[in-house]
């Protein structure tokens, strides 16, 4: 079989993460219409909430486990052999699920299955920032995220087809499904190659300038693709002695600022799910009769919902690589807090039965596109793509693992605590996440640097604080050239002046 180059391989890349994130959402999603159905209830025999919230979320704790293996042996193991080890694990899951006819097995058979989306939620998106070029990098993640959201869309309208059902297959089939995706990711691995920079990072020069001329020899004279080698391997080295990636690292300052890094990376991703997102995505159906619609119309418009999510992703793929990641963090998120400020009181009107509870049950319902509009504007890819970026290499896929790791718990938090919340505080729930995302606002825009329009290697000098004029415009093919600033201004434009001394105390 002829090896893959240019623009096929990243193509292929591409198309085996975005398998990776699709398997996500349709994960996600995948429970949502099933546990209240009565072919689910016939067979676990009528779980209480409490059983069903566990059911449900106890496989966020699944790829918790996974993300925290990955991150003791993914580095290890390479990109390729992390991906397939989670597809595995994967299908295994689904097998178990099911065959269930347990909640023990089921719920076993969730974490089993969450353990391997855990290896590849940690993974891919390294993988594919490893392969992209930096002037469409976040392109390339806006693309995984559409599929995320086509699998929790699919995932949906596929429960929704299977809900008037009664017996077991009913929830059978949805979960076996997920086959259909995982095994074409497991044949896409075999013709890949390992990433170039993890290659030059284990000590396999030849291997990764190999797979370097494969990837750039369409666009890039030898010449060229040999200077960038020679940037990852000279990061490598320079990584290496000071010991950058090492779990005594992390826990320590270093030139390059590799704890800081690490914090921002977790943090980011702590802040998507705190945010509220994941309490829209699994209980759109108990919100929309939160605010005062009947049960058929409150699944239909949950559907639409989701819809709705997934045509909204298109948006990003042409603002991350113009305007930056920072300016869609900080309006988008100032926007959800926004929205979520107007449903709590919206939801009182409601929740209170007033003379305006009709028409504030349907401005609720808007309020709810509208979140989910905002949320994959300016979170969503943001979030997956900016870790891989500004993390060192070596510390890249440690890192991308642990921060995927407070990804899945606090989507396990907000998972668990939303039904109660919803029926002990009613529209004070909106509040908290109202605050929450007027939070990040102000430590986004202090303590988080623009990463747009760089090579992966250039993040070590800009956090080490190189001074240098702008490094001259590169003849990478990228149209956009590489600055990096002087040590006093360690975020891009949009910055606070003071934004170094903020991320100082930020460790």
């Amino acid at each position: 079989m002829p090896e893959l180059r240019g623009p096929a391989l990243l193509a292929t890349v591409t198309t085996l993460t975005s398998l990776g994130f699709l398997m996500i959402g349709y994960d996600n999603g995948l429970l949502g219409g099933l546990v209240n159905g009565d072919a689910f209830n016939s067979t676990f025999n009528k779980p209480s909430q409490t059983m069903i919230g566990t059911i449900v979320s106890i496989n966020d704790i699944g790829c918790f486990l996974g993300a925290v293996a990955t991150s003791l042996i993914g580095e290890t193991l390479g990109r390729r052999k992390s991906i397939a080890i989670g597809v595995v694990i994967m299908i295994v899951g689904s097998l178990l699920q099911s065959t269930a006819y347990t909640r023990a097995h089921i719920i076993v058979a969730r974490i089993v299955s969450g353990c391997g989306m855990g290896f590849i939620n940690s993974t891919v998106p390294v993988f594919q920032s490893e392969f992209s070029p930096k002037a469409s990098r976040g392109l390339y993640v806006c693309m995984q995220l559409s599929t995320l959201n086509f699998g929790t869309d699919l995932v949906y309208w596929i429960d929704y087809a299977f809900s008037t059902h009664t017996s077991s297959y009913a929830w059978r089939i949805p979960v076996i499904l997920q086959c259909v995706f995982l095994f074409p990711m497991l044949l896409i691995i075999f013709v890949l190659p390992e990433s170039p920079r993890w290659l030059a990072a284990h000590n396999r020069s030849d291997e990764s300038l190999s797979v370097l001329r494969r990837l750039k020899g369409h666009t890039l004279d030898d010449e060229a693709i040999v200077r960038l080698h020679s940037d990852i391997v000279r990061a490598v080295e320079e990584e290496a002695a000071m010991n950058a990636g090492s779990w005594r690292t992390i826990l320590s300052a270093d030139k390059i600022h590799s704890r800081r890094r690490l914090l921002i990376s977790s943090a980011i991703q702590a802040f998507q799910q705190l945010g509220g997102i994941n309490a829209i995505i699994y209980y759109s159906s108990t919100l929309f009769k939160n605010v005062g619609f009947s049960n058929h119309l409150s699944a239909l418009m949950s559907g639409f919902l989701q819809l709705w999510f997934f045509v909204a992703s298109f948006i990003p793929w042409l603002l991350i690589d113009r305007i930056g990641r920072r300016p869609l963090l900080l309006s988008m998120i100032t926007v959800m807090a926004l929205v979520m400020a107007a449903q709590a009181a919206l939801v009182y009107q409601v929740q209170f039965k007033t003379s305006a509870a009709y028409a504030a049950g349907i401005a609720g319902a808007v309020m709810l596109f509208l979140f989910e509009g905002a949320f994959t504007i300016g979170f969503q890819a943001t979030v997956w793509v900016y870790p891989s970026e500004i993390l060192p290499l070596r510390l890249r896929q440690k890192g991308s693992s642990i921060s995927t790791a407070a990804n899945w718990i606090c989507n396990f938090l907000i998972v668990q605590i939303t039904p109660p919340a919803i029926e002990n505080v009613g529209w004070r729930t909106y509040v908290i996440f109202a605050v929450l995302n007027a939070t990040w606002v102000p430590i986004i825009y202090l303590f988080f640097p623009e990463s747009k329009g760089r090579e992966l290697e250039d993040f070590d000098r800009m956090f080490a604080g190189e001074d240098g004029a702008a490094i001259t415009e590169t003849t990478t093919g990228d149209k956009d050239p590489v600055y990096l600033e002087r040590n006093d201004s360690v975020a891009v434009k949009g910055a606070a002046a003071h934004e170094e001394e903020g991320l100082k105390s930020l460790v």
